[in-house]
């Protein structure tokens, strides 16, 4: 691996870990929005066959490859093997990109001495060029910056979360990350089918309540999310409980002011999506009661050793 190059009067206050698998779509924008910071940019790519690599060297970007089981472990891989200099770090994905007023704050605002170990962002939402303001999605706050000696990605195979040791506050509206979730209903329906089964036979596995982030209704805004997932979403009734979800999300969180494309959105994610895992849950339990199979079993025969990850193997 070689260093960037990049100029600096002072060491730099925090370094930028990025994922890439064949982000030559996304990455160019991405990086674009990081100009301006004094701050090292290190990749890990999971084996790209695009461009994504002489983006990299065009660059000056550092990166290196290692295979990719779930972002969880990659990203703990990144913090813990890249030779970072900093005490913080600040994970990005490639579809992702920072506001100015979130530069700004990087720039003048961070002081890495002060009384907190992590920064909580919170994230818009961009589908099909639109951006989500309702139904829960904004704000909508993520863990992104912290000291790498404090934080870590919890081990989870789906729906993974950063977590801090320490204390952490929430930055203000507009010091955001911007999330571009899919530049095609292909890509959103391909995706979503994908973790779709992931979650569902996590679900199955009475695995939901994994993960090292706190499931509490006071807690932080992710730990509240957990609570109502695990709480209240996973213990209604299969089906019936992914449009209980979407009308909630819809009317009750005024995500029918996000306009046509806001419809889409939501129903996809909202509704669709939850209906789908629901699906493969009520399969995946028929396929066991039907061959006397464990979950293992039918995972591996029927989907491949891939979403065994799910399960932990």
């Amino acid at each position: 691996m070689s260093n960037p190059p990049f100029s600096l009067h002072m060491p730099p206050n925090f370094s930028i870990i990025l994922l890439t698998h064949n982000e030559e779509k996304n990455l160019p924008a991405c990086l674009d929005s990081l100009q301006g910071l004094d701050a090292p940019v290190f990749a890990v790519d999971s084996f790209s066959s695009d461009r994504t690599l002489d983006i990299f060297r065009e660059r000056g970007i550092a990166f290196v490859q290692h295979p990719f089981e779930n972002y969880s472990k990659q990203r703990n891989w990144a913090q813990q093997n890249l030779p970072l200099q900093t005490d913080w770090v600040l994970h990005l994905d490639a579809g992702e990109r920072c506001t100015p007023d979130m530069v700004r704050w990087l720039q003048t605002g961070f002081d890495p001495e002060g009384a907190v170990d992590g920064y909580m962002f919170s994230r818009r939402t961009i589908f099909l060029g639109r951006w989500i303001r309702r139904g829960g999605h904004y704000p909508n706050y993520h863990l992104r910056l912290f000291r790498r000696n404090r934080g870590r990605c919890e081990a989870k195979a789906y729906d993974q979360h950063f977590v801090c040791e320490g204390p952490t506050r929430h930055l203000p509206a507009g010091v955001d990350l911007i999330d571009t979730v899919a530049d095609t209903l292909l890509d959103f329906t391909q995706s979503h089918a994908h973790w779709a089964l992931f979650e569902a036979i996590e679900t199955v596995a009475h695995a939901r309540d994994q993960g090292e982030v706190r499931a509490r209704f006071f807690g932080t805004p992710i730990e509240r999310r957990r609570w109502l997932k695990t709480r209240i979403f996973q213990r209604a009734p299969l089906f019936i409980r992914a449009f209980g979800y979407f009308l909630y999300r819809y009317f009750l969180l005024l995500g029918f002011l996000d306009g046509r494309m806001g419809l889409v959105f939501h129903f996809l994610q909202g509704c669709w999506f939850r209906f789908l895992i629901d699906a493969n849950v009520a399969d995946l339990r028929r396929r066991m009661r039907s061959t006397g199979k464990s979950l293992e079993e039918v995972v591996s025969s029927n989907y491949g050793e891939r979403y065994l990850k799910a399960l932990g193997k």
